[in-house]
């Protein structure tokens, strides 16, 4: 996947006309300030477990406790939440691989979980991650972390920390990329392929 080419009258286009709202550069910044934001909320590192959702909200999990290492000076756990069976719309989308849920040691009872994911949009999937996370254990405290929050929420459900508000259309379509799934790490904007399904 290539980077940014061009830069259109809103800003940098990729090699499919998207509008590039978030860089390499950005999306580190992001990172790196999210986790300042949780251990100033958590008053620390303490009881602190990162519990990603597939796909790209697993690397971003990792690079949280990657820079929430570099702060404190700590190992926090990582876990992978999958969410496949609790998700509302198993009869109307395509069957999706089922990914098992990767509890770290020590599990999450008592933990603060932070659920990671990359954008926020109707609120379904964290819904879904919350009854999955239910059926692990029971945690003291659930936060989210999101990468991007696009708005259009149908759910009463909003992220305790944000790398950046997105107002959207409906219509438009958020792809964030990831070095360790896609080569390189931008948050893209782009009207969808006709019949697509937006994030």
């Amino acid at each position: 996947m290539s980077p940014a080419r061009d830069r259109g009258p809103e800003g940098p286009t990729d090699d499919t006309g998207g509008r590039v709202v978030l860089a390499q550069a950005e999306i580190s910044r992001a990172l790196r300030r999210i986790a300042h934001e949780i251990l100033e909320g958590n008053k620390g590192s303490e009881d602190l477990v990162l519990m990603g959702i597939p796909t790209r909200g697993v690397p971003l999990a990792r690079r949280l406790a990657d820079a929430l290492h570099d702060v404190e000076g700590v190992e926090i756990p990582v876990g992978t939440l999958d969410i496949t069976m609790y998700r509302d719309d198993l009869r109307s989308q395509p069957v999706r691989a089922m990914e098992r849920s990767q509890v770290p040691e020590g599990g999450v009872d008592g933990k603060v979980v932070v659920l990671v994911d990359d954008v926020l949009y109707s609120g379904r999937t964290v819904r879904a991650a919350l009854d999955s996370l239910a059926d692990l254990g029971r945690p003291r405290a659930v936060r989210l972390a999101v990468l991007v929050d696009r708005g259009h929420r149908e759910l009463p459900i909003r992220a305790d920390y944000v790398g950046k508000n997105l107002p959207t259309a409906h219509a438009e379509r958020v792809s964030v990329r990831l070095a360790e799934s896609d080569g390189s790490d931008q948050v893209v904007i782009s009207a969808p392929a006709s019949g697509g399904e937006t994030l």
